[in-house]
């Protein structure tokens, strides 16, 4: 069992930054894949960044170069650092956990979920 909080979201203006975190506790984390999704009204949840207990990245293609997944073991945590953020990055950001080893992009991959946190970009 896993149990995932974020924290972290907020109302930013366009070109500032936001840091999310994620708190897992359970004694095998370091063994998941650990992921951040985002959702908005009407979509189904959409893979951002994802990060593999080898430490392995992925990034959707527009947070490139401007997000970042990190993960610390020992405090048993996954963070998204984002910066210059655009009037298209809002949404509900969940962390996810996935026990195989593979990084899927798909929701129905990942174990699971914490509650999510908004992020909104002001114009």
């Amino acid at each position: 069992q896993l149990q995932l909080v974020e924290s972290g979201g907020g109302l930013v203006q366009a070109g500032g930054s936001l840091r999310l975190s994620c708190a897992a506790s359970g004694r095998t984390f370091s063994t998941y894949v650990m992921a951040w999704f985002r959702q908005i009204p009407g979509k189904e949840r959409q893979l951002v960044a994802g990060i593999s207990w080898t430490n392995k990245t992925y990034y959707l293609n527009s947070v490139n170069g401007r997000f970042t997944i990190s993960r610390d073991n020992a405090k048993n945590a996954v963070y998204l650092q984002m910066n210059r953020l655009k009037p298209n990055d809002p949404g509900v950001y969940y962390c996810a956990a996935d026990r195989t080893e593979r990084l899927s992009s798909s929701p129905e991959a990942y174990d699971y979920w914490g509650q999510g946190t908004q992020v909104t970009v002001s114009t």
